[in-house]
């Protein structure tokens, strides 16, 4: 019942990062940048986390243990930096099949950190989930060959940061209260995304209704719920199953 429960957390952090890519286009076409969709999604999150800390968790964490999940928080923010960066070059649904790609690579991750051969059953499951989402896009119609080289590129290192992501929210830090670690991992994805796109070019003219809307939404689904979810679940499932199932 703890591994039924705990693989649903993993399908629901999945589901919510899969929502953001399609929010984000939305976003651009109504004039909000994919830097400042980038900024606000971390930003949104880690506020939110930080009240939520506030009030409900009371944990101290030692110096080393801070580091580190500061430095898991890392690959989120490059997730969020480079799905984003795909998304100038190219439609929602091939980013989207590109990132997908972090399924199988996170089979590679596992194999090479724990030494450990997939089963034949998450082989079979992963090769299923990528002929299926190649199918749901219907990528047989499109000319991949007119797809621009530098789209694919950010899609495929999207791919590899949240394989990362997911295999470090499994292993670091287990013993940290999940709204804790997921708030350090946050803080982490926030300042490496403050560093590629420092807040220079943020005109406060540019804030309004719709922009802090956005920044909300993409913060619970982009900075809240994925860390929390995966911090939660993904020690119960393992890196593999984990993977597949988000």
């Amino acid at each position: 019942m703890r591994l039924l429960v705990n693989a649903f957390l993993v399908i629901l952090g999945g589901c919510s990062f899969g929502l953001l890519a399609p929010i984000v286009k939305l976003g651009s076409l109504n004039g909000i940048a994919i830097a400042d969709s980038t900024r606000m999604q971390l930003f949104f999150g880690f506020i939110l986390l930080a009240i939520i800390n506030l009030f409900f968790v009371r944990y101290r964490l030692r110096p080393k243990t801070f580091i580190k999940l500061l430095l898991s928080g890392i690959p989120m923010g490059l997730t969020t930096t480079f799905i984003y960066k795909s998304l100038n070059y190219l439609d929602a649904s091939i980013a989207i099949v590109l990132l997908f790609q972090y399924v199988w690579m996170g089979l590679v991750v596992e194999l090479l950190i724990t030494k450990r051969a997939p089963t034949k059953e998450k082989l079979t499951a992963g090769l299923l989930i990528l002929i299926g989402s190649l199918f749901a896009v219907n990528i047989f119609s499109t000319q991949v060959s007119h797809l621009p080289l530098l789209g694919i590129v950010w899609g495929l290192l999207a791919a590899v940061s949240f394989a990362t992501f997911i295999f470090v929210s499994g292993q670091v830090a287990t013993y940290v209260p999940p709204l804790r670690k997921s708030m350090m991992m946050a803080l982490g994805g926030l300042l490496i995304i403050l560093v590629i796109y420092p807040p220079t070019d943020l005109a406060i003219g540019k804030i309004d209704g719709y922009f802090l809307l956005q920044g909300l939404i993409l913060g619970v689904f982009g900075g809240v719920l994925p860390p929390l979810l995966f911090s939660i679940s993904m020690p119960v499932v393992g890196n593999a199953l984990g993977t597949i199932l988000s």
